[in-house]
This record gives structure tokens, sequence and C-alpha cells, in this order.
């Protein structure tokens, strides 16, 4: 399944990039399930997407939670709880 990844405010800056497209293995299924996916990475990715870190999650522009199902073709966001403008 191929997704479009999208990452704001401090989440994009620690991460060094603030879009990507990615083909998750079978079985990513849920929003949670990607940010363990991207965990995986290690380093900074391990660090800035860590369970029990502050972090806000929008499953194709909706607000969401770690057990929202992802579709192909959709856009996961993560950003932190609160963003200045």
């Amino acid at each position: 399944m191929k997704i479009q990844l999208r990452f704001f405010a401090s989440v994009r800056e620690a991460l060094g990039v603030s879009q990507e497209e990615v083909v998750v293995p079978e079985g990513i299924d849920t929003v949670g399930k990607v940010r363990a996916f991207l965990q995986q990475r290690g380093g900074v990715w391990a660090e800035t997407l860590a369970e029990g870190r502050s972090l806000r999650m929008a499953c194709d522009q909706q607000m969401c939670d770690a057990d929202t199902a992802i579709r192909d073709g959709g856009e996961v966001a993560f950003f932190p709880p609160v963003t200045g403008g």
C-alpha cells in the first residue's frame, strides 16, 4: 500500500522532511502501525515518533487516533499538539 506522509512544525524540523511517499509493508493498516513502522528507522525517527511523546495524528486530513485505518493512496500526518501560526 502506498501512502503520503506529512510532517508539520517541530516534527518536520526534527525529521528534516515535510512530506514523503512511502510503500508500507503488508499488515501496516492503521495510523498507529504507520507510526511504529517509521520508528523502526531508528535515530531521530524513533525519538521524534516515540510512544509516550505528545503527538497528534491525522488521516486524510481528519484528526484521528492510532486505531484509525489507512487506505491505499491516503495521507497520514504527524504534528505536535500545539502549532503556532
